[in-house]
Parts: structure tokens; sequence; C-alpha cells
């Protein structure tokens, strides 16, 4: 392994560390002719035609004014067409600002399944709020709101709702350009991926991040990475000379390695899943035993660095959705309250407070996973107990410190901001 692989990758691929990260902001960037990428939250993608604006992807409200605000220092043609790549509220929600004044309603495009995740989160905006703040504040959720900038990110309708649906495949013409639309279930079931082959540029969505694919979040609803892999085989099938992700900066005219971060991130994903299905297949065990079996790939690759989401994570989705809910430990089947189960085991070793001691010295001698089982357990049996909600949370804190993934650092940290609460559950 070397010292810094992001870096050595970035000088042979032309691109700054910066760009070739989950997290970078910039642009906007002419990525080709009369066409201009911005990465403000999300990327969003203005297709200048001879019609007027293809825009695919809006960025989240509080960021859309701005990458709106740039774009149109590079034209101002009124927007012809939006399409939306897929549901999420940094992709598909704020769609106003980039209207000029007078325009009529444009086009707007997404996939059939999209009203149905809009109603979704509609109908559970406070536990959307709530996982949102644990994944990307790590805090307990006190507030119904979760915020970005300072402000309110709510699961209300879209700006504009799509007004063009497509069930598999879509070809559009506008302006003397083709967008090929393509269904790929991924991150969501409504993920649209898009192509333009006379400017050679793919607009992935977030089936490209420059992370380890966002498969496995362990908060939000089923992931499909088999299909995301399939999808990344068909895009790389057009060879595409530029690309356009849903997080990170773009690839602009370099063929070869488009193709390279499609295929690899293809692989990896297959990799998982392989292993995954062969570990299922195997006497159908527990699922901690499947987890434990999968190895992911080994990469220096940046667009597969465990930054937000990670492979034990990716697993679990696969399990999911092969098995079901059931663990596969008969305990877990009908369980008893786990509040009674964590007094009974802390009262056979001597009560919670020294319960909570000895995962401190687990931790402490290097085994974090062990002690963290041993702490919830002493916080569900004494959640007011002052020592143990200190010791817990400093055993949490200490395991979002070992952790490379934003969701599992930060959902750790809201396990330590939990147990200062003096509330057992995260």
């Amino acid at each position: 392994m070397v010292a810094n692989p992001r870096d050595k990758f970035v000088d042979l691929a032309g691109l700054s560390p910066e760009e070739a990260r989950f997290f970078y902001t910039g642009g906007p960037s002419q990525v080709a002719e009369r066409t201009w990428f911005m990465q403000f939250g999300c990327g969003c993608t203005a297709f200048e035609t001879d019609e007027g604006l293809v825009l695919v992807d809006t960025g989240p409200r509080p960021q859309a004014p701005v990458i709106a605000s740039e774009i149109r220092k590079h034209t101002l043609a009124p927007l012809h067409t939006t399409i939306y790549t897929h549901g999420h509220i940094d992709h598909a929600y704020a769609l106003r600002p980039f209207l000029v004044d007078g325009q009529a309603r444009p086009q707007v495009i997404g996939h059939r399944t999209m009203p149905a995740r809009f109603a979704r989160y509609q109908s559970t905006s406070r536990h959307n709020a709530a996982v949102n703040i644990r994944q990307f504040d790590g805090e307990v959720p006190d507030k119904a709101v979760f915020e970005v900038a300072g402000a309110a990110i709510t699961y209300q309708t879209p700006d504009l709702i799509p007004n063009t649906l497509y069930e598999d495949r879509l070809t559009l013409e506008v302006g003397g350009l083709t967008f090929e639309l393509h269904h790929a279930r991924g991150e969501t079931d409504d993920h649209t991926w898009v192509f333009c082959p006379q400017r050679s540029v793919l607009c992935s969505g977030d089936l490209i991040i420059w992370a380890v694919p966002n498969a496995g979040n362990p908060q939000k609803v089923q992931r499909y990475p088999w299909d995301w892999a399939q999808a990344l085989r068909e895009m790389a099938a057009l060879r595409p000379s530029t690309l356009c992700p849903g997080h990170g900066g773009p690839v602009i005219d370099n063929p070869d390695l488009v193709q390279r971060i499609l295929l690899e991130t293809a692989d990896y994903l297959d990799s998982i899943v392989q292993q995954s299905l062969t570990a299922i297949e195997n006497g159908s065990p527990p699922h901690v035993d499947i987890v434990r079996s999968v190895r992911p790939p080994t990469t220096e690759s940046p667009w597969l660095q465990p930054l937000y989401d990670e492979a034990e994570f990716i697993c679990r989705n696969v399990i999911r959705y092969y098995t079901g809910w059931y663990t596969g430990r008969p305990s877990e089947l009908k369980p008893a309250p786990r509040s009674a189960v964590a007094t009974e085991v802390a009262q056979l070793i001597g009560g919670a407070a020294y319960l909570a001691d000895r995962a401190a010295a687990i931790a402490k001698g290097g085994d974090i996973r062990l002690a963290c089982h041993l702490a919830d357990y002493a916080l569900e049996a004494a959640p007011r107990d002052a020592h143990v909600q200190d010791v817990v949370a400093r055993i949490y804190e200490q395991r979002a410190a070992s952790e490379t993934s934003l969701m599992a650092v930060n959902l750790f940290r809201s396990a330590a901001a939990y147990a200062r609460a003096g509330r057992p559950f995260a």
C-alpha cells in the first residue's frame, strides 16, 4: 500500500485530490461544448441546446440558488427539460432557481416510481429528519427538522414534480441533441442515468460518487448492488468520454479513466454480492456470520474508498433482500425486551457499572466491537447511572474515531450522544 493512494492516483489522472473525493465542491466546469457541471451538495449538469437548457439534477434547496447563479453566468437559455436522476432531496427538490423570468413550465422527467418516493417521504418526514441528523450530524435527533448550512431540509413536495414519467428507457431529442435515459435500480428504485452521445457526456447520478457506492446505508431502505453493477457495465459499453457524477468532481475528455471507474466499481459490487450469496447458500447461517465471511476487494482507487458507505453495510443489504429480517439467532425471532435481558446480564456479573468498566477494559485492549456489545447492555440496564453513561459514551467516541465511513462515524457519534443523554438506543 502506498502512503497516500489518492494523491498518487490523481497525479496520473490530471485531477486534484479535492476533485477525486465525495465531498468535493466546485465548478462550474465546462465538460463539453456548451455543457457545464457544478458540484455543490450534488452534481448538476447543464446542457445548452438550440431549444433551451437541459438540466440533470438540481442540488439541495440551500445550494441550488448558488448553482443556478453560477450556471447562468455561462448561459441564459430558458429551461427546456429537467431530468431527476432520483428522488432524493439533494437531486430533485430545488428546480425553481433555474427558471428564467416568464418562461413556460419546463418538461420535468423522472422514473415512474418517483411519485411514490415523494409520497413516502411526506408520510415519514419526522423519521427522515431523525435518521439524517444521526447520519450527518452524529447527534440525538431532538428536533423535527434536519438542517444543512442552517437551512431546514424538509420532505415536502419538490418545487416541480415530474410531468413526464417513463418505465425502462426514454430517448429525447432537444435542440439537436439526443438524451438517452436509462432506469437502473441502485441507491434507489427510481434511479436514472443519462447519456448524451453527441457530446459523449455521461450523467451517472449517484451510481458514481467518488467513494464506495452508497449501496448499504444502515438507516435507509433497500438498495440494489447487483442491478447497480449491471448499470455500470451498460454505461461503460457506451464508451463515454466525460463523466459527471452524483458527487465528486467530473472526469473530462478521458474515456479510459471513465471506463476504469465504471468497471472497477461494477467489479467491486459484484464481488460483494457474489460472496454474500455464496455465504447465504452455505446453510443460510446467521446474518452476522455471513457478514464476517465477506471480504471486499482491496483497492487503492480513490473512487472505491469507504468514505461514506462501506462494504460491510452493502453485504447487509444483500442479506436483507435475499433472506428477510430474521437474523438466524433463535432468541431474536420473538425476543424479550432488551432492557430485561440487559438487567439480567448485568446482575450476573455484579451490576451495570461493573459491566461498563469491563467494556472499557476490553476496548482498551483493542476489541472495540466486543466492547460495544457489553456497553449496550450496561446502558440498557442502568440508563440513568451517570458513571455508566460516561463510560459508554467514551467507548462510542473511541469507536467513532476508529471508523472511516461517514455513516459509521456519525452513527457511533450519535450513540455517544445518546449515552450521555441516558437514552440506550441510537
